[in-house]
């Protein structure tokens, strides 16, 4: 079965300039899970000076809604992303149990984005997973620019492989594999995964594409033709990248939906309820969204 991993209320929403309050952000985890999805990004317990869009994820996780929703959706998982053993410390005191960690495969965007060189950022990451494994805590990898890096461009594949079999050797479960910038393209995600799949079988791999040139239903329909089941997205296309003018952001949710409709293992969605959380998205930012679906769909 085909899964997506909804990362709106969170990676969507950090890149937003409008800052949605608790109650709003629920309310959009709530139209996520009625549409049937089940694997949410929920926030970050990283530094709110930083991302101040981030800020409340403790009060989300403490809230009674939240709660109520997990007893309403058992199978939900809420994850966050935990930064290094501070960010751990602050999940753990509010009962998150599903994390993740991010790093890069170029040294730019690493130092850039999280202050350390590669190696260092995956001495912290082992750090994290050993410590989270002892807490029953589940954890997921990210690894971003994988194709393009808007500082080094190309990304030779070589270069992933070696992060990726650092984060596979700590025993992270599950690594989503980013096209940060939106730049990828079909032969080349082709190329990578060929490589990738020789270190480990598909299902511990995640897509994770921008759709900057148009290009991500292209690159996750030949993930997918390669064995990939996990795909990430974002409700209504929410978030744009901070590190590529004019980028659009993350492939929308209901987009994604329209191709998998196509495959026999395609996940079973309310697809008027994914466009009510995305219509629902689009008048609390106050601004067009770039989901295709949702732009030519009729009002509700």
């Amino acid at each position: 079965m085909i899964q997506l991993f909804e990362v709106g209320p969170r990676d969507g929403l950090q890149n937003e300039s409008r800052i949605l309050s608790p109650d709003q952000k629920l309310l959009l985890i709530k139209k996520l899970l009625a549409a049937g999805l089940n694997q949410i990004e929920v926030g970050a317990f990283v530094r709110p000076d930083r991302v101040p869009q981030m800020s409340d994820t403790e009060e989300i996780y403490l809230s009674e809604t939240l709660h109520q929703l997990q007893q309403q959706y058992p199978e939900a998982k809420f994850w966050s992303l935990v930064p290094n053993e501070k960010g751990l410390e602050r999940a753990e005191e509010c009962g998150a149990r599903h994390i993740a960690v991010f790093g890069g495969a170029t040294q730019t965007f690493v130092r850039k984005n999280i202050g350390m060189s590669i190696e260092e950022s995956l001495e912290v990451f082992a750090r994290v997973v050993t410590r989270a494994s002892q807490n029953g805590q589940e954890v997921r990898g990210y690894v971003s620019v994988c194709w393009v890096c808007p500082y080094e461009g190309d990304v030779n594949p070589e270069t992933v492989v070696r992060v990726v079999q650092s984060m596979l050797d700590m025993g992270i479960p599950a690594i989503s594999l980013g096209d940060t910038i939106g730049r990828a393209h079909p032969q080349k995600t082709e190329t990578l995964l060929n490589r990738l799949l020789k270190l480990a079988p598909a299902n511990r791999y995640a897509v994770h594409f921008h759709d900057t040139y148009g290009m991500a239903i292209a690159n996750i329909d030949r993930s997918i033709r390669m064995g990939i089941r996990t795909i990430d997205s974002s409700i209504g296309g929410l978030g744009g990248c901070p590190y590529a003018a004019g980028a659009t952001g993350n492939v929308a949710t209901e987009d994604v939906y329209t191709l998998l409709e196509g495959y026999a293992e395609a996940p079973k969605l309310d697809a008027k309820a994914l466009l009510d959380a995305a219509a629902y998205a689009q008048s609390v930012l106050g601004k067009p969204l770039a989901s295709k679906r949702l732009q030519a769909s009729p009002p509700f």
